[in-house]
């Protein structure tokens, strides 16, 4: 599986990681480190295949792309998930990124996507598939210890996930554009 994401500033990204290990280390949740090389991000789209033609499309679109700001002033969860996630607020710039990807990268949708237009919820993921139990701790912590975060879109990148046994457990970059 493929998928396209929005990195974040090192300020950001240090915060996310800061509130992964507090949620390690009190056993509330390991999903930071589920998956090996895991970064804190925005998940654009997801595919079950690219091409060649996709990466130079992506590195055309992405080239000239400017950084956009965003501010993470809330704490969710997605309904019997449990998952708990940072939302930023929906900006004009988020939105007309992700609406630009999908126009530009129609051919490559799977109709079932969570992460097509009209259907995205924008999030940064703090922990998944948490017990209600887990869940209340985790939002608990997450309540004491963030504050809104003013941020930065730096980096859009094409990822790879690797599985072993329907398990996610590695990321490699594919491609990368460094906004400016």
């Amino acid at each position: 599986m493929f998928a396209v994401v929005a990195h974040f500033d090192q300020k950001t990204e240090q915060a996310i990681n800061a509130i992964w290990e507090g949620l390690s280390d009190s056993s509330i949740s390991d999903y930071a480190y589920d998956i090996s090389d895991r970064k804190p991000h925005i998940t654009i789209a997801d595919y079950s295949d690219i091409d060649d033609e996709f990466l130079l499309a992506f590195q055309a679109l992405y080239r000239s792309k400017v950084k956009i700001q965003i501010v993470f002033n809330a704490l969710s969860t997605f309904l019997n998930t449990g998952t708990l996630m940072l939302a930023p607020a929906p900006s004009k710039q988020l939105i007309d990124l992700h609406t630009d990807h999908h126009a530009r990268f129609r051919e490559y949708s799977n109709p079932e996507s969570f992460y097509l237009p009209n259907r995205w919820t924008p999030h940064c993921t703090i922990a998944n598939r948490l017990s209600q139990t887990r869940l209340n701790a985790a939002f608990d912590y997450c309540s004491k210890h963030l504050v809104t975060l003013h941020s930065e879109i730096v980096e859009i990148a094409v990822i790879k996930i690797a599985y072993d046994k329907n398990k996610a457990v590695g990321v490699s970059i594919i491609s990368n554009e460094i906004l400016h």
